[in-house]
């Protein structure tokens, strides 16, 4: 059996003259956790229900499994589903939700009873059978919907949205438990999100969308710390992107000229560095004296102080008048209005290749 899933040949999708998929491929390994990751109107969501049925590409294949699956209909794909409105029935009880597709499939009552147990052992709702779930919280009524999707034992479950209703502290434990239940059953997860976070939390792998199109696809350690485009630098939060000049190379390495200052010993692994942009994490900023000693150095005036709780961001204005955010654990003793020095390692520096 293939290690791919699902695989996307060639899928374009308009409305009207908007672009939802252009000519989009990507595959799905067997067993992931995938995320489709991108601000509203990436067109993700839109891909993740061509994907499940709901709707029909102009043009391409969707494969699962190495069927070309364009044309059958969403209950001929042995998909599960959750959406971000959980969809509960009101007049079932919580045993009768997460069975409903085992009964619409006539599975054996006896089979219907141990699968639904199984399930709520694994959401962690044992004991509720008997309830009904409209009573429930709305963590709670998440689980009932994740249950019911896995009963049927799908070949990939598709989640939209899902934690996006649910307040934050609900919403950090649903990560977990997906997180959990995804290790467990071993079922391919291809979950739309725009949430940064949590895509970064939870996934194998991300691909990033941007107008129909997928920017990169990585892990999510390599998407935040080593993106290739201004797009997908500036989509992950805390990520500077400076306007570089005077670019040349030597040996692998890069130098280059930012608001009027030299940046040099900047390794290009697998980028040109030609690009006109660069890219620093603001935890990988130095400002006032923990900038001292360090290999490149630039200077600004603190626009602004602001304080996260565990971390403070220091925005300062550089003399051409771009702005670069550093990320500090304490306060480095300098106030809005300092003109302080800006610390850069030139191993942290990002070539951009747009």
């Amino acid at each position: 059996m293939t290690d791919v899933i699902l695989r996307l040949n060639a899928v374009s999708k308009r409305f009207g003259q908007t672009v939802t998929a252009d000519n989009l491929n990507l595959e799905v390994k067997r067993g992931e956790f995938f995320t489709f990751l991108g601000p509203s109107g990436s067109g993700k969501s839109t891909i993740l229900r061509m994907v499940a049925g709901l709707e029909r590409p102009d043009t391409g294949r969707i494969e699962i499994d190495g069927r070309d699956v364009v044309g059958t209909p969403p209950w001929g794909r042995n998909l599960g589903m959750m959406f971000q409105q959980y969809a509960i029935f009101p007049h079932m009880t919580v045993a009768e939700n997460v069975g409903y597709g085992l009964k619409v499939r006539g599975a054996d009552q006896a089979v219907q009873k141990k699968r639904v147990a199984d399930m709520l052992q694994l959401v962690g709702l044992a004991g509720m059978e008997g309830k009904n779930a409209t009573l429930l919280s709305g963590g709670e009524q998440q689980r009932v919907a994740l249950a019911r999707a896995l009963a049927p034992e799908p070949k990939m479950l598709l989640l939209d949205e899902p934690l996006s209703a649910l307040d934050e502290r609900i919403r950090r434990a649903m990560q977990t438990e997906l997180k959990r239940v995804h290790a467990e059953t071993g079922t391919t997860f291809l979950y739309v999100t725009h949430d940064q976070e949590e895509a970064l939390t939870m996934s194998d792998r991300i691909a990033v969308f941007n107008k129909g199109q997928c920017a990169q696809f990585d892990a999510p350690e390599a998407l935040y710390r080593r993106p290739r485009s201004t797009f997908v630098a500036r989509f992950f939060r805390g990520c500077n992107v400076l306007d570089a000049s005077g670019y040349s190379s030597t040996n692998g390495k890069a130098s280059y000229r930012i608001a009027g200052f030299s940046v040099a010993d900047v390794p290009l692994g697998d980028r040109s560095g030609k690009g006109a942009h660069i890219a620093i994490r603001a935890e990988d900023v130095a400002v006032g004296p923990a900038a001292a000693g360090a290999a490149s150095q630039l200077a600004g005036v603190v626009e602004d102080v602001t304080y996260r709780g565990t971390v403070l961001d220091y925005t300062l204005r550089l003399p051409d008048g771009q702005q670069i955010t550093a990320m500090v654990t304490r306060r480095a003793g300098i106030e809005v209005g300092d003109t302080v020095p800006i610390g850069i390692d030139p191993n942290h520096v990002i070539p951009l290749d747009d």
